[in-house]
């Protein structure tokens, strides 16, 4: 069995890493090359750019299963949910789950004026509760792949009137996505979409959700290049009025990932993903470790094995150390024999111990 990225890669090393950062397509690479050399000769890359960027708006709201008009583009998790935090009245309730990424929670913490409950994955539905007016959780655990009960919570979170926010990071590329299932979601581009850094999403209601577009700029504006100096008179009427000012090389290559993406398809990418993970704690099992239960997902994590990640990394077998666990992580263009490749590597590793 082959990976299903074709002629777009052609790994260097056994990279089972993407949680970490995925690799960037060929095309992509091409696109992001030829405008680097425009910036450096004619600087006309930049009129080009902002068709790509609704060029890769249009492609998320896709996956998303969204509306095009609920999406805004941008270039970090943490700037959104500190949109989000903003937004809310003093006192409001926030409920998070225990050791979720930072960049998702933390936003909320440092308002010093929410109250910010956490709790584990597990328990986070059964936790929501009246006066509870948010609830923030990542679909997929960066620490650990544990995927969120989104049916459960969404429905806990409709029973007591309150919103959510998913961070799809770990989990867009490869698992399903229903945007529209809840409030907001939230998404960096650079794993499992593929993008360089600098791309990231936020999905709103079709109310728009009630934000104030604090950060907003220029490119806010209903006409941006009406709105170039002074206050913006008249915000986008849709989620594009809180954008951030764009990142334009990335969103250049971001276009071109996107696309890959849509073309192989999550359904099957989820399937070729899951597979390998299966195979990888199936086979870690065998050497006597017992993965993290995370039923589904493509992100492997495995305790007492931590101190295997600078080793593997000299024998050219990419993963990392996360929450004292191991963790490898399988994307579209690995294939079974990466899977062995890591789990021989290993077993060196652990006779010798």
């Amino acid at each position: 069995m082959e990976h299903l990225g074709g002629a777009e890669f052609a790994p260097q090393t056994t990279y089972l890493n993407t949680a970490s950062g995925g690799l960037l397509p060929a095309r992509s690479a091409a696109a992001l090359s030829a405008a680097l050399a425009d910036s450096a000769t004619r600087g006309t890359y930049a009129d080009a750019a902002f068709e790509d960027i609704e060029a890769a708006r249009a492609a998320y709201a896709r996956l998303a299963g969204v509306p095009v008009r609920r999406v805004a583009a941008g270039a970090s998790v943490a700037v959104y949910a500190g949109l989000i935090a903003s937004s809310l009245p003093p006192g409001a309730e926030v409920l998070v789950a225990d050791g979720d990424f930072s960049s998702l929670v933390n936003p909320f913490y440092v308002r010093g004026d929410l109250k910010v409950r956490s709790v584990p994955l597990a328990d986070l539905a059964a936790s929501v509760r009246p006066g509870t007016a948010l609830v923030a959780v990542s679909a997929a655990q960066s620490a650990n792949g544990r995927i969120a009960d989104l049916p459960a919570l969404t429905a806990a979170a409709r029973a007591h009137g309150a919103r959510t926010l998913l961070d799809v990071s770990q989990s867009a590329g490869w698992l399903p996505l229903d945007a529209s299932a809840v409030d907001f979601t939230v998404c960096v581009a650079y794993k499992w979409l593929l993008c360089p850094r600098g791309v990231a999403f936020l999905t709103v209601p079709d109310d728009l959700g009630a934000l104030t577009p604090v950060f907003a700029g220029w490119v806010a504006g209903e006409k941006p290049w009406d709105s170039t100096y002074g206050p913006v008179l008249e915000l986008a009427h849709s989620a594009r009025r809180y954008d951030e000012s764009p990142a334009l090389f990335a969103y250049i290559a971001a276009r071109q990932s996107l696309a890959l993406i849509e073309e192989v398809g999550v359904a099957a990418i989820a399937a070729h993903d899951v597979a390998l993970a299966e195979r990888f704690r199936a086979g870690v099992a065998e050497l006597g470790y017992e993965a993290v239960p995370a039923p589904g997902s493509a992100i492997v994590s495995v305790p007492g094995l931590d101190h295997a990640a600078g080793p593997l990394a000299a024998a050219d077998v990419l993963v990392s150390a996360r929450a004292g666990n191991l963790r490898a992580s399988f994307h579209l263009y690995n294939t079974p024999a990466d899977v062995d490749r890591l789990l021989d590597v290993l077993s060196g590793l652990v006779v010798r111990a």
